[in-house]
């Protein structure tokens, strides 16, 4: 029996369409939207947990996976009918179907990137739970943000055997892993510290990657090599940004200084590597061809200095700058995915 994942695709792309207009409407632009307060659960659970859960049911091939993206996917759309809570229990279900598939997916290769993988899918299931039972966005957001972290820690930790041998490579990842993985569950029991120990990790994990990651061999490649590499590189940078930011939300979480945080780790980090990611993933998953472009370089380089901007207005307390950054950042999303559908199109053609 095979599964089609581009409805369910589609379904993401919707949560993501409208998490980013409660984006934009959360930085005080009138959209008249009665969503708004689901920004974060329509981006972490209804888009990128479909698009990833989409991704390893494919890898795994077996119809029960399926039923992870399915869940997410519906979830995220129940969310928008106004079923806040079918949504949020539909939504901690495909998390749990996908932390089934993780577990699986050990048993067949038990590697200690399968490990780290499954313990970030525990953590979103973890951050679901707890959102579910009646907690605030901001008590699960670490669980969800190590979710993002520790599954893109897991696949670059799996390229890195292309590298040279090194003893140490696992075991100094412990160190951001714990610290990261740490300071979300003291974050979710409302614990001092919490944000100092997250921070602490995202620091520790860039610092890891700079030693790591393939793509310090593979920078110097031309092509869709290098832009991926490119991507990687930058995304680091901003989640080592993010790293130094998350300390300062322990005396508060005032609304710059969270905003500035979270959003250099889910965007300048997640969204870098997802621009990275997909002309390599999604003809693998739809089976379509997604030709390399030197017009990819444009949309990156406009989410980079639109968080900037975004930044900068945050620390700076410039709410025009802060405003205009925000919105860049969702319109440079949505160019990003017209440009790969245009591009699949071309191909097609």
């Amino acid at each position: 029996m095979v599964i089609p994942p581009l409805p369910l695709l589609l379904a993401g792309a919707v949560s993501l369409l409208a998490g980013l207009a409660a984006g934009i409407a959360r930085l005080g632009v009138d959209l008249q939207l009665d969503f708004v307060h689901l920004h974060g659960p329509l981006m972490v659970c209804g888009f990128f947990g479909t698009v990833i859960a989409i991704e390893r049911a494919v890898a795994l091939g077996r119809p029960w996976a399926f039923a992870a993206p399915f869940s997410t996917g519906g979830g995220g759309l129940l969310l928008l009918a106004g079923a806040d809570s079918a949504g949020a229990i539909l939504l901690t279900l495909g998390s749990l179907v996908f932390l089934a598939v993780a577990v699986t997916v050990i048993r067949r290769q038990p590697e200690p990137f399968t490990r780290l993988l499954a313990l970030g899918a525990l953590a979103w299931a973890l951050g679901n739970v707890l959102w579910a039972s009646g907690s605030a966005v901001s008590e699960v957001v670490p669980l969800w943000a190590a979710f993002l972290v520790l599954t893109i820690a897991g696949e670059r930790l799996e390229l890195s055997r292309f590298l040279k041998p090194w003893r140490w490579r696992n075991p100094s990842l412990a160190v951001p892993v714990l610290l990261i993985g740490g300071g979300a569950g003291l974050a979710a029991a409302g614990l001092p510290l919490a944000w100092t120990a997250f921070g602490l990790g995202c620091v520790a994990l860039t610092l890891w990657a700079a030693v790591n990651d393939v793509i310090r061999r593979t920078i110097r490649q031309p092509g869709l090599t290098r832009y991926v590499a490119l991507c990687l590189a930058s995304g680091y940078v901003w989640l080592g940004i993010g790293g130094l930011l998350l300390p300062t939300l322990d005396s508060g979480l005032t609304s710059p200084r969270y905003d500035a945080g979270l959003h250099a780790v889910f965007v300048g980090f997640v969204f870098s590597m997802v621009f990275g990611h997909a002309p390599v993933i999604l003809p693998a998953v739809l089976k379509v061809r997604l030709p390399f472009a030197f017009t990819f370089y444009v949309p990156l380089a406009f989410l980079h200095a639109s968080l900037i901007l975004r930044v900068a207005g945050d620390l700076g307390g410039v709410e025009a700058l802060r405003q205009a950054g925000g919105v860049l950042n969702a319109v440079t999303v949505i160019g990003f995915a017209l440009m790969v559908v245009t591009n699949v199109l071309r191909a097609r053609r």
